[in-house]
């Protein structure tokens, strides 16, 4: 056997994975693309969910996990302002607000 074609994919073996190659990937103009339409946006403050401003139609906001309880409710308020859909805006507030 050749050296390297020790691995049953690369070997090609009925009922083993495809290896990637070419005219794998996605179409160009879906890539990246929600299912609800929007692309994604990472905002971490006010001042980056204002930057979607014009773009509200296009892209939705999705809050950093590394942001806190606090600036999650300041960015989630700006963004209902805005009209800027915000992906995950009930995250880590249900189970404060029940407190």
């Amino acid at each position: 056997m050749p050296k390297g074609l020790d691995n049953r994919a690369r070997r090609r073996f009925k009922g083993n994975i495809l290896l990637p190659q070419a005219g794998y990937g996605t179409n160009a103009k879906t890539r990246d693309l929600l299912p609800n339409g929007f692309y994604k946006a990472r905002v971490s403050n006010v001042k980056e969910l204002e930057a979607l401003l014009m773009q509200n139609r296009k892209f939705a906001a999705e809050i950093a996990g590394s942001v806190g309880t606090k600036l999650r409710k300041d960015i989630v308020k700006r963004a209902n302002e805005l009209n800027i859909k915000v992906l995950n805006a009930g995250a880590r507030l249900r189970a404060t607000e029940a407190e």
